[in-house]
């Protein structure tokens, strides 16, 4: 009887943990937000607005940092007053997150308007994408690049595919409706693997000829129709580097906006020692070459400012700590010196 009435105790108190927890009370009042226009109309009077044109984010600089501002209803309607907008510029704004208080968030794209004024107005600017997450907080990264994801899906899916007729988005932007026929288009992400290669005592780092000068980063690529994440890391391997994929060992996943919506997921490769020599595939990389653990650590120290030398030569300098491929790079400098 002691152990039916644990049991039942154990049960009941798991149900109330998870009834009670901050974490799914915030999801199911997300949901209902999606689910629900009435809801999430009243939500855009008390929630809270970041502030985008053309698919750049607003920022503010404060000393040596950069802020994201969050503006409340009442002070974007003030902003938008100025333009002699009406309240209906709000409904364009789409539902990105809440706080753990349920105070939601919306993004919002005023590329319509004067930029030179709303900066003036607000005392920011509004920074491309790529460099502003190279600046903001690590918690504000994530939202900025779920927003503006979000609002370029909505740019580009303004016609139905079928029909060709206007879709129409739901008041949180969740979804797209084409009344002609009746599909419902959902905002979706490409899968690309990004992985480390290693020798075991070397790391293989490359370039793209759209990075920054002087930047390697870890070796990436898109998942093609029908293949596991294991098979578009062997081949990618193979076709970039010229290297075969002993094995793959999953690190962690991160969301990407660039050049659209895709989910990175991050892992490290293992390659025989024996069979490192590079075959770059020039067609794909500018460079790729072999770091052995001090120029890691060295470059892990450097940014795009530091790496440039009085001879005019760049050092090498590896992505900031808001990038999947930073995190694959510091794992790997653990394992080595473990």
């Amino acid at each position: 009887m002691a152990l039916i009435y644990q049991a039942v105790h154990r049960r009941a108190s798991s149900l109330l943990c998870r009834l009670h927890s901050t974490y799914v009370r915030k999801m199911r009042y997300l949901n209902e937000l999606r689910e629900n226009d009435n809801l999430c109309r009243q939500a855009q009077t008390s929630g809270t607005f970041y502030l985008f044109h053309n698919l750049s984010p607003f920022l503010r600089k404060v000393g040596m940092e950069y802020l994201v501002p969050q503006l409340s209803a009442a002070e974007t309607k003030r902003i938008l007053e100025k333009f002699k907008e009406t309240e209906q510029w709000i409904e364009k704004s789409v539902l990105i997150g809440c706080s753990d208080e349920h105070v939601p968030y919306f993004a919002l794209d005023l590329g319509a308007l004067e930029k030179s004024v709303i900066e003036s107005e607000l005392e920011g600017s509004f920074t491309d994408l790529r460099k502003a997450l190279f600046v903001v907080d690590e918690k504000d990264s994530p939202l900025l690049a779920s927003a503006q994801a979000l609002l370029r899906w909505h740019e580009s899916h303004q016609y139905c595919s079928k029909t060709g007729q206007s879709t129409h988005r739901n008041v949180a932007g969740s979804k797209r409706v084409c009344h002609a026929s009746g599909i419902i288009y959902y905002p979706q992400m490409s899968s690309v693997v990004i992985v480390l290669v290693s020798d075991g005592s070397r790391c293989l780092l490359v370039r793209q000829p759209s990075f920054p000068a002087g930047m390697f980063s870890a070796l990436s690529g898109f998942c093609d129709v029908g293949e596991t994440l294991e098979e578009t890391v062997r081949r990618e391997v193979a076709e970039e580097v010229g290297l075969e994929a002993q094995s793959f060992r999953y690190s962690a996943s991160q969301h990407w906006p660039f050049p659209s919506s895709c989910l990175m997921v991050a892992g490290h490769v293992l390659v025989r020692a024996e069979h490192a020599q590079v075959n770059m595939n020039s067609l794909e990389l500018e460079a790729a070459r072999w770091f052995d653990l001090e120029e890691v650590v060295q470059g892990l120290k450097r940014g795009p400012k530091t790496s440039k030398q009085e001879d005019g030569s760049i050092l090498p300098w590896f992505p900031p700590k808001q990038a999947i491929a930073h995190r694959l790079i510091q794992e790997w400098v653990k394992q080595q010196t473990s």
